[in-house]
């Protein structure tokens, strides 16, 4: 999913040099790619899917596979879209599908680990698409590699990913669960609908960094280095964020550690903007990582936790609010950098809409804890 997902972002850059692709055109193709996962987190929410969480999972993940190889098959902005389009589709199965399998195996067993190391899975993931991204032959003028060739290798490695989960992947969310049994309807608790909103919200002030980091980055390089380093950073210290949070829950509480993401990442939007280069990207991509995947995480816990009786269809109806702030993000963010020329006002709006969240959370969090016994 780190590659299904993230891996537009370095190589964005080169997209955008050699085809070209202006900011509003790259912040389309960004949005495609959420609409697709917000379509996806719907469908992967309906009773078709109860019982088929690990073929379909398989299936997807197969699927992105083959779409990061058509991204370099093609120059056009329409066809890029419907790409990434499919592939976001792919990533809410993806995340739906296998998260409730891992995640309900994981708490049945009593393992507090399982999570971590799930969603570290999306840090690597990124950090290695940065690397590749890195090592691969230069192509022509300034890119910092070959897009296409990027695209292909990506899903090279995608696919012996795919190979891996398919030999380690259990058949279904737990031994016992009985897969004929639907779940009751999502109840739309005070609590979960708090939730719900900042999970959505959240998705529009992470994605605008998540999708822009790097071409941020390269504004201001004389070098691809910084942009190399800022994705790398970005990816570990996302991969290992969820166990590093983890150590404060005894202190703050699940729901307390949220709240805090979202403050740290909201900082960390601010210093991107505000910051001297190189240390802007440097330390926005370092937020960033180390938030973004905790709170995804966590968010996912305090939903399932909050609706026992149908966690599927709450990990859908959050992963679907989570795409309606992602679509909105990279349009938001690409016609505003293509007005003004920079990245600055979408950034800092990103920040306030954060900080919004924070204070949602913050009001409602006795609700919350109460309810979800975090």
């Amino acid at each position: 999913m780190g590659f299904g997902r993230f891996s537009y972002t370095p190589i964005l850059p080169g997209m955008m040099l050699d085809i070209p692709l202006t900011p509003g055109q790259a912040g389309v193709i960004a949005a495609a790619n959420f609409v697709g996962y917000l379509l996806g987190a719907v469908l992967a929410g309906l009773s078709f899917a109860q019982g088929r969480e690990r073929v379909i999972g398989l299936g997807m993940l197969v699927a992105t596979t083959v779409l990061l190889c058509a991204m370099g098959l093609t120059t056009s902005v329409a066809m890029f879209a419907l790409i990434r389009f499919l592939a976001g589709m792919a990533s809410a199965f993806t995340m739906i599908m296998i998260s409730q399998i891992v995640l309900t195996r994981g708490a049945a067993a009593g393992n507090t680990h399982v999570q971590s190391l799930h969603f570290a899975g999306v840090g690597l993931g990124i950090a290695a698409s940065s690397l590749m991204v890195w090592l691969l032959p230069s192509g022509q003028g300034e890119a910092l590699a070959n897009w296409r060739e990027a695209w292909f290798a990506g899903a090279f490695l995608a696919l012996l990913g795919t190979a891996c989960v398919a030999l380690l992947l259990p058949d279904g969310p737990t031994a016992t669960a009985n897969a004929s049994v639907a779940e009751p309807p999502l109840v739309w608790t005070r609590p979960f609908t708090a939730l719900t909103l900042t999970y959505g919200l959240f998705g529009f002030g992470y994605v605008i960094t998540a999708t822009f980091l790097v071409a941020m980055a390269r504004a201001g390089a004389v070098d691809h280095t910084i942009e190399f380093l800022s994705w790398l950073v970005t990816g570990l210290s996302a991969a290992a964020s969820v166990a590093a949070w983890r150590k404060a829950v005894p202190r703050f509480g699940i729901v307390g550690v949220y709240l805090i993401g979202l403050v740290v990442e909201a900082l960390g939007l601010i210093l991107t903007v505000v910051l001297p280069f190189p240390a802007a990207p440097l330390a926005g991509g370092l937020l960033l990582g180390a938030t973004f995947i905790m709170i995804t995480a966590f968010g996912l816990q305090i939903g399932r936790a909050l609706a026992p009786a149908s966690q599927r269809r709450a990990l859908a109806v959050m992963t679907a609010a989570f795409g309606i702030g992602q679509i909105v993000g990279p349009l938001v963010a690409g016609w505003l950098a293509g007005t003004t020329g920079s990245f600055t006002l979408p950034t800092l709006i990103a920040s306030g809409v954060l900080i919004l969240c924070a204070i949602i959370i913050f009001a409602e969090r006795r609700g919350i804890r109460m309810a979800s016994g975090l």
